[in-house]
């Protein structure tokens, strides 16, 4: 050591060696806020879910003065198949036709406010919401005087001869579908729009510039970099239409009757507990399985 570093010492100016950088101590903030949303997803919907599923396997013999036995009775399933297989079917189908219909009706719709509609974007965007503003039952019961035998759209089909002269619209599967795809259709647009709204113009004027025409160009450039919205549309729309049970009790009758009808049924009128318990299970697992299978073949990443 010379002169010079003793001095340095004396005097309290040698270089300090650098300190490491303190490890931060707030790993846990990220844990702590998400508690909140865990803890409300494990009370309203996980244990929820379990009750669900184990009153499903509860003994039909039992009553709510007795009380259930749990005999994990699995053929409770085979029994709500067996018994309530067309509601099944008839709720998937009829899903499936409105999310077709609803698909339709927004990508036109969604695209026109996207690129077309310019400073009242906006105010389109409010009117495609503004449905949410007004009750769903109000809604479903205004289809059913819109489609009602004495309604303008009745007699306008029997006059230009789509409908005979009995011929009905309320009280059909027609109806059923339509307040479906009329309630759900904002749940459809808000997604295709946000995915639309994304896509940069000049892709598209680059395909011009390419001699691509109109249908060309919707194809190979609009309509891939909006299959996201698609997807989230056509889920957000089939998940809700399939459990739906409002539309066919008013617009229907039990010849179109879905399986949310018979769950509210079997829950509070038969008071059968497991059977209505099997039938929402089974319910949840099959649009789950059809969910996973549909957003896979659809290959869109942001959503796998």
């Amino acid at each position: 050591m010379t002169v010079a570093d003793v001095g340095r010492v004396v005097e309290g100016t040698e270089d300090e060696p650098p300190r490491r950088p303190r490890r931060r101590s707030g790993w846990a903030t990220g844990y702590l806020l998400l508690l909140p949303g865990l803890l409300w997803l494990v009370l309203f919907f996980a244990v929820p879910t379990i009750q669900l599923v184990a009153t499903s396997l509860y003994d039909q013999a039992g009553s709510l003065d007795t009380g259930y036995a749990m005999t994990w009775s699995f053929g409770n399933y085979l029994d709500a198949l067996s018994t309530y297989r067309q509601p099944f079917l008839r709720s998937l189908m009829y899903a499936t036709v409105a999310t077709v219909a609803a698909l339709l009706l927004a990508y036109p719709l969604a695209y026109a406010i996207a690129f077309k509609a310019g400073r009242f974007k906006n105010l389109m965007l409010v009117l495609v919401i503004a449905p949410f503003f007004t009750s769903f039952l109000v809604r479903t019961l205004a289809w059913k005087s819109i489609l009602s035998d004495n309604g303008f759209i009745v007699q306008t089909l029997q006059t230009i001869g789509i409908l005979g002269p009995d011929g009905r619209l309320l009280a059909t599967s027609v109806a059923v579908v339509t307040g479906l795809t009329y309630n759900f259709l904002p749940f459809m647009v808000l997604p295709l729009y946000a995915s639309l709204e994304k896509i940069d113009p000049r892709l598209m004027e680059a395909g011009k510039d390419l001699y691509a025409n109109g249908f060309t160009s919707f194809r190979k450039i609009t309509l891939p970099l909006s299959m996201p919205g698609v997807v989230a549309g056509t889920l957000l729309t089939f998940i809700p239409s399939a459990g739906d049970y409002i539309n066919s009790e008013l617009l229907g009758t039990p010849q179109q009757y879905m399986i949310g009808n018979v769950i509210d049924n079997t829950f509070l009128v038969q008071l059968n507990y497991p059977i209505a318990a099997a039938c929402s299970v089974i319910l949840m697992i099959v649009i789950v399985i059809m969910v996973l299978v549909y957003v896979r073949r659809a290959g869109t990443e942001e959503l796998v």
